[in-house]
C-alpha cells in the first residue's frame, strides 16, 4: 500500500502544479499578449472610462437610441450572471403575449412606423445578453432615433452602415449592428 501512496500523491502534485498553475498562467500570459482587448473583456471606453462590453448587451429605452434585443434575465435585463433564454417554445402563450406587448411597445414608440417589426425586437436571444441587432432591426428604428434627435435620416443610416459587421468569415451568421457602439457613434455625431 505504501509502494503506491507516494507516486499517487506526486503524480497528484505534478498535475495540480502543472494544470492549476503553470497551464493557466501560460495561457494567460499568451491572451495577454496576444488578444489584450478580448482577454480584458472586450471593454468599450467614452472618455477613457469603460462604459460597456462588446459582447454584453444593455437596455436602451429613449426614443433617440437604437434598441437592443429584449433581455430574458431576471430580475434585470442583460445581467450577465443570470445569463440564459427564457425557454418559452414557440406555441407558449406567455411567449405570445410578450411579443404582443414588445410590438406594442414598438409601435407606440414610432406610431409613424407600419413596416413589420423584425423578429430580434420583439425576442430574446438564448443567451438573454446579445449585444447586437440585425441590419434590418436597426433600419426599422432608424426614423424614430433621427426624429428623436433631429438629425437627417440619411446621417443616421451612415452611422448603421458604418456600425455593421459582416458575416464571420464572410459566411457564418447575418451582418449584424452592436448597439452600444452605434449609439456612442450617435452621441459623437450628435449631442442631442
Amino acid at each position: 500500500m505504501k509502494n503506491m501512496l507516494r507516486p499517487a500523491a506526486v503524480l497528484f502534485v505534478a498535475l495540480t502544479v502543472v494544470t492549476g498553475i503553470v497551464y493557466p498562467a501560460v495561457v494567460t500570459a499568451i491572451a495577454q499578449a496576444a488578444f489584450r482587448h478580448q482577454a480584458n473583456g472586450s471593454l468599450v471606453e467614452r472618455d477613457g472610462k469603460a462604459v460597456g462590453s462588446e459582447l454584453i448587451g444593455q437596455p436602451f429605452d429613449a426614443p433617440r437610441y437604437f434598441w437592443g434585443r429584449p433581455s430574458a434575465t431576471t430580475p434585470h435585463p442583460y445581467d450577465a450572471g443570470n445569463s440564459g433564454g427564457s425557454n418559452l417554445g414557440p406555441t407558449n402563450p406567455a411567449l405570445a403575449d410578450a411579443v404582443k406587448s414588445r410590438i406594442a411597445a414598438l409601435r407606440a414608440a414610432d406610431p409613424a412606423n407600419d413596416a413589420p417589426v423584425p423578429v430580434d425586437l420583439v425576442t430574446a436571444s438564448g443567451s438573454g445578453l446579445d449585444p447586437g441587432i440585425s441590419l434590418a432591426a436597426a433600419a426599422y428604428q432608424a426614423s424614430r432615433v433621427a426624429r428623436a434627435r433631429h438629425m437627417p435620416i440619411a446621417q443616421v443610416e451612415a452611422l448603421v452602415a458604418q456600425a455593421a459587421s459582416a458575416r464571420q468569415l464572410g459566411v457564418l451568421g447575418e451582418p449584424t449592428v452592436n448597439v452600444l457602439k452605434l449609439n456612442l457613434a450617435l452621441d459623437r455625431a450628435n449631442v442631442r
